[in-house]
């Protein structure tokens, strides 16, 4: 059974719907908690980087050890996705950066790929990337223009959140109570359907091409 690394950074912030992906494809998800100094050796192995309330390009000491750790693996060939702040973690790795929004973008959005397809999908973030150079943008909102980006073919960064399922915004309200902006009382079965329809043909192809 292949591995494939993942890289948590709270608590309330887990694999979610990667996790179902990951069973359905016979594939061993090795979840590793930054946040508590766990981290792979540097390599070339394929790794999800997951979001978490942090800044990327400040934050606590355990941050700076797992930016060093991501430059490093990149540095050896590494394909990573990365998602929320993992995909500022990404892109300021490769050259990009990451500034402050003048509002912070939550809960359910339209995003518009340049394919033309819209998805309704999770957000909760208050800070937006700049492209670092060579990426390809994938993914826009109205009010943020990086949604998505890539950056060859095996580097990957998603500012929305596809891996939140039900049992994720749950276990996020719980959590952080009313600082939680995300929707609460019965989930919108149907956008979460869609979503993990969209994860699912996404990551086949991130992973196909590692």
């Amino acid at each position: 059974m292949p591995t494939l690394n993942l890289i948590q950074h709270h608590p309330a912030e887990g694999p979610g719907a990667i996790a179902d992906w990951a069973k359905s494809r016979d594939i061993l998800l090795k979840v590793f908690r930054a946040d508590l100094g766990q981290l792979p050796p540097t390599s070339a192995a394929p790794v999800i980087v997951l979001g978490g309330p942090y800044e990327s390009n400040a934050g606590p000491a355990w941050l700076e050890v797992e930016r060093q750790w991501l430059m490093a693996s990149l540095d050896q060939g590494a394909a990573v996705f990365a998602i929320c702040l993992g995909a500022q973690l990404l892109a300021l790795s490769l050259g990009g950066n990451v500034r402050r929004m003048d509002r912070t973008e939550t809960g359910w959005t339209p995003v518009t790929f340049t394919d033309g397809q819209v998805l309704k999908v999770l957000e909760w973030h208050e800070d937006a990337i700049t492209l670092p150079p060579d990426a390809q943008l994938l993914a826009s909102s109205d009010q943020c223009a990086q949604q998505m980006y890539r950056v060859g073919p095996t580097r990957v960064g998603l500012q929305f959140h596809p891996e939140w399922d039900a049992e994720s915004v749950a276990t996020l309200n719980a959590h952080f109570g009313d600082e939680s902006p995300l929707p609460r009382g019965p989930q919108d079965s149907a956008a979460h359907a869609a979503v993990f329809k969209w994860l699912q043909a996404t990551l086949d192809g991130w992973w196909g091409s590692v």
